[in-house]
């Protein structure tokens, strides 16, 4: 693409490409699990159907482990009340339903905003031709060979025309997809969904408390061995098998998302809280929010509910306070050589009004607890 407003909508999207840093080493730390959770449905009569119950709970939110970013750092007590959670991202068929009935139209469709992309360049940019705002999203598109991991810009592209039902641009379809994690949405979207479907995006607390499925400080949301008995748990990109970012024919093809609960669930009987998709959260993204959180005293910290604003100064030449939502969980381009963010406590910030093809959610509930 030549025109110059696709670059631009390229730098401001891929703000929130959640590349993360290099793995720096491996926990050492076992994890302890204080009593085995108890995995409780909902029966979608007195309790909300395909959901799980998350029961209320003190943990150490974060991590101080070897392999965490500073933005997990330092951990800290938090105490959330209990709530139900979607045992699966949204999928592509239940946010086919959705705009079924409400003819909703998202934000990938809609031609883009300047002034809502404005505010994740650098300042002084001037403001493209109109011809050239057309509606579309970050797809990744990766590379045919090795490259210097420095530049993401070299495996994402903003593609004019990829949407949910599109993810990866014209051409590309969800057509025998619809039991996967529907992606291409932005926060806008997923507001617009909660409020059709009568729940609510988790807190960024809520979401790792869940996540953890009752182990304590685990480097993985099953436990401290990534494989363990040489299965895998989680969609991620495994670097055994091909180099990122290189999906060329040699290499195997393209990468993607599975069908959402493909791998086994965690102690909350939750299925892919990490790898697959990423998964937006209700909380405005701070890089220093756990430090200035573990600031506050020895007490657990109740129910946390998130910054008051955004401040990242990690990416050169954008505002520290560009809007960013914080997204949670890693996608299956997450890997030990650029992006090990498939951990509980890997945390990263995106542009809510950026759609991307490895972003997608789950909601919660405030319903009463279930009986007995």
């Amino acid at each position: 693409m030549n025109k110059p407003f696709p670059a631009l909508l390229a730098v401001g999207g891929a703000l929130a490409l959640l590349a993360g840093g290099t793995a720096f080493g491996w926990l050492t730390k076992s994890a302890t699990q204080p009593a085995e959770p108890t995995v409780i449905l909902g029966d979608g009569i007195t309790t909300p159907k395909d959901m799980a119950w998350v029961p209320p709970g003190t943990f150490l939110m974060g991590s101080d482990s070897k392999l965490a970013q500073p933005n997990e750092r330092p951990a800290h007590s938090v105490r959330v009340q209990g709530f139900w959670m979607d045992v699966t991202h949204v999928t592509n068929d239940q946010f086919a339903e959705f705009v079924r009935q409400t003819g909703y139209v998202s934000t990938a469709e809609k031609k883009p905003d300047w002034e809502t992309i404005r505010v994740q360049l650098p300042p002084g940019i001037p403001k493209p031709p109109d011809d050239v705002f057309v509606p579309g999203a970050m797809v990744f598109v990766g590379t045919n060979g090795p490259v210097n991991l420095a530049d993401y810009s070299q495996w994402w592209r903003y593609v004019a025309g990829a949407d949910w039902r599109h993810p990866q641009g014209p051409g590309s379809s969800i057509e025998g997809k619809g039991d996967h994690p529907v992606v291409q949405v932005s926060y806008e979207d997923v507001l617009a969904y909660a409020k059709w479907a009568g729940k609510r995006l988790p807190t960024e607390a809520e979401w790792e408390y869940a996540a953890r499925g009752g182990l304590e400080q685990a480097t993985y949301a099953w436990g401290d061995e990534l494989m363990p008995e040489g299965q895998v748990q989680a969609n991620y990109w495994d670097t055994r098998q091909r180099t990122f970012p290189v999906v060329s024919p040699q290499a195997g093809g393209a990468v993607g998302t599975m069908p959402a609960g493909t791998f086994p669930p965690n102690g909350y009987g939750l299925y892919d809280m990490t790898g697959n998709a990423w998964q937006w959260v209700t909380d405005w993204y701070r890089s220093d929010y756990f430090a200035l959180q573990a600031r506050g005293g020895k007490g657990p910290i109740d129910s946390p509910k998130g910054p008051a604003e955004s401040f990242d100064p990690s990416e050169p030449g954008v505002p520290a306070n560009a809007p960013k939502r914080v997204i949670r969980g890693g996608s299956f381009l997450c890997n030990e050589s650029y992006c090990l963010s498939y951990r509980p406590s890997a945390r990263r910030g995106s542009d809510p009004y950026s759609p991307m093809s490895h972003v997608g959610f789950r909601l919660v509930k405030d319903a009463a607890a279930p009986k007995g």
